[in-house]
């Protein structure tokens, strides 16, 4: 059995509306992986995705992509449950591959703040990549406290608490077909 993504606000009264419904999500990821193909042609970049809310993501992304890439993971935590950043930036599982000289694209859900984005895209510079870009899902340039070059946006979106497609509250919602508010 499927669900719309109605259907999914109709069955939790957490979830007061979608922001960006899925059929959104699948479009957007293909103008981004068409765009990310177009600007690596002669390159094999890696794509570095920022668990868990990314995951997703990444994997819709780069079924979209149509040059070779491959693929490694970071897990970084400034949420500890919450819906507001500590502002402490953790680093909970590192990159297994080697990324000197290599074209690095950072898959993030969310930016909000920008500081775990410029932290992390400081720490990786020195281990002195070839280039480094940031494609985001979502950013909440409303948000922003620290500056951060982001090369690839999906949508821009309000400073509200966003869930669904990888993004989780509390570990749930990260199931959802599409980007939803919760209640608040």
């Amino acid at each position: 059995m499927t669900f719309d993504d109605q259907d999914y606000i109709q069955r939790d009264p957490l979830l007061e509306r979608v922001l960006i419904s899925s059929e959104e999500l699948g479009k957007r990821c293909s103008q981004l992986g068409n765009e990310i193909s177009r600007d690596y042609p002669d390159s094999c970049p890696i794509l570095v995705c920022i668990l868990k809310g990314a995951y997703v993501f990444l994997a819709d992304l780069a079924r979209c992509m149509s040059i070779d890439h491959e693929v490694d993971f970071m897990a970084v935590s400034s949420y500890e449950g919450g819906t507001q950043s500590t502002g402490v930036v953790k680093i909970v599982k590192d990159l297994r591959a080697n990324i000197t000289d290599r074209d690095v694209v950072i898959v993030e859900d969310i930016i909000d703040s920008g500081l775990t984005l410029s932290y992390l895209v400081e720490m990786l510079q020195t281990r002195s990549p070839r280039s480094i870009r940031i494609c985001t899902l979502l950013d909440k340039t409303a948000a922003r406290t620290k500056d951060v070059e982001v090369h690839y946006r999906g949508f821009e979106i309000p400073k509200e608490f966003v869930v669904g497609y990888g993004l989780d509250y509390d570990e749930k919602y990260r199931n959802l077909p599409f980007i939803g508010v919760l209640k608040q």
